[in-house]
C-alpha cells in the first residue's frame, strides 16, 4: 500500500517538475530589458526586442534552462541586458540604497507619528496646551462684556 502511494505522489509531483524547468518565453522576457529602450522586453516593442525575443525562443526550443538563457543574452548583449543586478559592485547597491533609503523614511515617519501620538516634549514632559488662569479682575469684565451679548 506505501509502495503504491509512494508512487501516486511522485508521478503526481514529476511532471509539475520537469514543468518547471522548462521556461517559456514571458518567465524569461520578465528578467530582461530590452538594450535599445531602456524598458522591460515584456512590454518594449522595439525592433531590437523582437530580435531578443526571437533569441530567448530559439534557446527554449533547444531545451535550455533560464540560467542558460540569461547567460547567452548576457554575452550577446552585455550585463544591463538582465533586470535583476549581478552579485556584489554598484549594481547590487543601486537596488540596495534606494530600500534603505525608503526604510530609514519609514521608520522617521515612524518615530515622529509615536512623539506627536504622546504628545510629549523633549524633555519628556506631557505637553500642557491650558492657557494660565485669568486674573479675577479680567474674569469679572469677561462675564460682563459676555452678558452685554446675551441680552
Amino acid at each position: 500500500m506505501r509502495v503504491v502511494l509512494l508512487a501516486l505522489l511522485l508521478t503526481a509531483f514529476l511532471p509539475g517538475v520537469a514543468l518547471a524547468a522548462v521556461p517559456t518565453l514571458p518567465d524569461v522576457e520578465d528578467e530582461v530589458m530590452c538594450t535599445e529602450c531602456g524598458t522591460p522586453l515584456n512590454v518594449s516593442q522595439a525592433p531590437v526586442a523582437d530580435e531578443q525575443r526571437r533569441l530567448i525562443q530559439r534557446l527554449i526550443d533547444q531545451g535550455r534552462s533560464k540560467a542558460e538563457i540569461k547567460t547567452v543574452l548576457e554575452a550577446e548583449y552585455g550585463p544591463r541586458v538582465l533586470a535583476v543586478p549581478s552579485q556584489g559592485g554598484f549594481d547590487e547597491a543601486a537596488w540596495l540604497v534606494p530600500v534603505g533609503v525608503g526604510l530609514l523614511g519609514l521608520g522617521g515617519v515612524a518615530y515622529a507619528a509615536g512623539r506627536w501620538r504622546r504628545g510629549r516634549d523633549d524633555g519628556g514632559a506631557p505637553l500642557t496646551h491650558a492657557a494660565p488662569p485669568l486674573d479675577p479682575a479680567a474674569t469679572r469684565r469677561l462675564d460682563a462684556e459676555l452678558a452685554a451679548y446675551d441680552r
